[in-house]
Formats: C-alpha cells, structure tokens, sequence
C-alpha cells in the first residue's frame, strides 16, 4: 500500500461544506471517545464493528455518508484501543487547539478521471485536482485532508514504491546526528539541512504578526521540504546497499536534552522510510545497539575515544593502536562490525566473532 495526495482547487462551495462536515465529525469523535470511556466503568465494551454501527440512523440527519461516520467512530475506537495496549496516551477530545483535520472515505474510489482531472466522492460529486501521476493500482480508500496550503484528496493505493537498485553485495553502518544527518561507515556524509532552524528568522516574524495562517503554511513547508529530503536519501541508501545497520538511538531521550535540533533533522523520519523502502526491494535492515559506538575504536576495540556531553566538540581522535578516526564515521564503523556479528569483549578490548 501506498499513498499519494492530489491537491483540490475548490470552491466556495466545498470550502464551506467541508468545514461543516469537520465540525460535525468533530462532535461525532469526541462522543465516541466519551462514549467508550464511560461504558467502561460499568465493563461494557464494545469490538470494532459493534462500535462503529451505534449511530447507524444518523447519517440523513447529519448529511453526511454514514460510511464516513463510520471512519470516525472506528478512529476514536482506535485511539482508546492503543491506549489500553499502552501504546499511546489517553486520546483527547477534538477542539480548537486539537482539530479534525481530515475527513475519511473508507470505500473503493472508482470514479477518477485524469484527462478531465476530477474525482467524484460520496455526497460531495466531482471534485477538481491539479494533474499529478499516480501508480497504477486500485484505489483502497480516500481521505480529505484540510491544510494549511489547501484541500488534499489523500488515496491508498494497492501497490508497491519501486525503483532501480543496484545489484551489490555492499554491507554499510549508518550514525545519525544533527551536524550531519546520516554518516555511512565507507565515508559519505549526508548534510543536515535545517529547515526549521534556518527559517526561524521568518517563521518569528509571522507569530509575532499574529499571522496564524501564515505560520501553519511555513510550518507545513520546512515539514514537506524536511520529508522530501529524507526521502531522497533513503533511496539513495537504499539503491547503494543490501545490508543496512542502522543506530538504535533514543530519539525520545535525545529530545529532551537537545530540544528542536532532534525534530529539525527527522531522524525517526529517515529511519522509518530506510526500513520500508528496504522491504519493497528485498533489502536487509536491522537496527543496532549504540551503546559505546562512539568510544570504540573501530580498529582495535579499545575504549579510547571521546565521551559523554563534555566531549562532543572533539570530533577526531586518536587511539592508543595508531588509528585515526573522525568520531561519526567510526562510530557508523563500529556499528556494522557489531551489526555483522562481532561482539565487544571485556567492554570493548577487542573484537571476536
């Protein structure tokens, strides 16, 4: 599955209408959350399409596809289902700090025409798009999402990403970081461009306006430029290499002592799409363990190198053995020989198979 947006140029109309719709769907989700969470105190639960049926009869009152109220409730019922399973947090209600931004279409979409460029949805007709290609595949399912840059029409395609990899037997380690975005063990570097960082000289100057829609659409834009990006050099990774090990840092942890410079580079981002990407093409991925990958030597095994917050300036060193080593590259190196299966002795004295 994949999923891809074509972007809508809608009129007044639809404007008005999916607005209505996101208010109305937002008091559907939050008495879907509330509904579970007092049923539960007098043990009463419900499965997935017991739930999603209580408001069957409401969909002519509403005037809005009773499938469509069904992806709502299905999504509240979601959300307290990964709470119990503690995945995530207790869901919060739908308001004006944490809007309904999306309106779901959980049925096959046949009616597309890309010469004419329009896509008919239930209750809302044709809808205009601006050309863009899809892959070929049925369409599972769509999705109308609100932004700050406009109305999207997000579909789930049932096909696969595909693009040319070479034919290797290349094994690399990958060290993510902030000055750097990715470091491979043979060397290369992938730059950390910053979007978030370079654009907060604008980005200040609209908040400080009070421009609230110009603020999301730059918002919007260091994220869409931050995952393009990301994109990029997962396949570039992806297309060089046929085993991949990859840091198994603490991005969470990482947040809270470096702040924004963790969620400007999009580390969790490039992993995610390194891991996908390698299913599609028959890629091995795994992550590794980073624990003392920077102190190591990645000659030697000696626990000779920079650690700690108080070190992070030193990047080159030297060990004990003669070999000279730029701190993130050795870092990646150490992390495929323990990828490749050699195990750190005695904290580090040497390497063994």
């Amino acid at each position: 599955m994949i999923i891809r947006e074509l972007k809508l140029r809608p009129n007044k109309k639809l404007q008005e209408v999916v607005n209505t719709w996101l208010f109305q769907l937002s008091g559907v989700y939050n008495w879907g959350i509330r509904k579970i969470e007092q049923d539960a105190k007098d043990n009463v639960y419900y499965s997935k399409i017991d739930f999603q049926n209580l408001l069957s009869n409401h969909s002519k009152t509403l005037g809005i596809p009773s499938h469509t109220i069904q992806g709502i409730l299905i999504q509240s019922w979601d959300a307290w289902d990964k709470c119990f399973k503690k995945i995530r947090k207790k869901p919060r209600f739908k308001s004006v700090r944490n809007k309904l931004n999306s309106i779901p279409f959980p049925d096959p979409i046949k009616s597309i025409n890309f010469e004419k460029k329009t896509i008919s949805l239930p209750s809302l007709g044709k809808l205009r798009f601006y050309k863009q290609d899809l892959p070929s595949g049925k369409i599972k399912r769509a999705r109308i999402v609100k932004k700050a840059s406009g109305l999207y029409v997000q579909l789930t395609i049932d096909s696969s990403h595909q693009f040319k990899v070479k034919e290797t037997d290349s094994k690399v380690g990958i060290d993510t970081g902030f000055k750097d975005l990715a470091i491979l063990s043979d060397g290369t570097k992938y730059e950390n461009n910053r979007y978030y960082v370079k654009g907060q000289k604008r980005l200040a100057q609209a908040q400080r306006g009070k421009n609230k829609k110009l603020t999301a659409r730059l918002h919007e834009r260091n994220k869409n430029r931050r995952k393009d990006y990301n994109h990029k050099v997962s396949k570039d990774i992806v297309s060089k290499h046929s085993e991949i090990y990859i840091t198994n840092d603490n991005i969470k942890g990482m947040s809270k002592k470096f702040g924004k410079s963790v969620g400007d580079a999009g580390i969790s981002q490039l992993r995610n799409f390194i891991f996908y990407k390698s299913d599609n093409h028959g890629r091995k991925v795994e992550l590794v363990d980073s624990k003392y990958t920077t102190m190591t030597c990645s000659v030697c095994g000696a626990l000779s190198g920079p650690t700690g917050l108080s070190e992070l300036n030193v990047r080159h060193w030297e060990c004990a053995c003669g070999a000279q080593h730029d701190r993130d590259v050795n870092a990646a190196r150490v992390i495929l020989n323990v990828g490749l299966g050699y195990n750190l002795v005695s904290k580090g004295d040497k390497y063994v198979k």
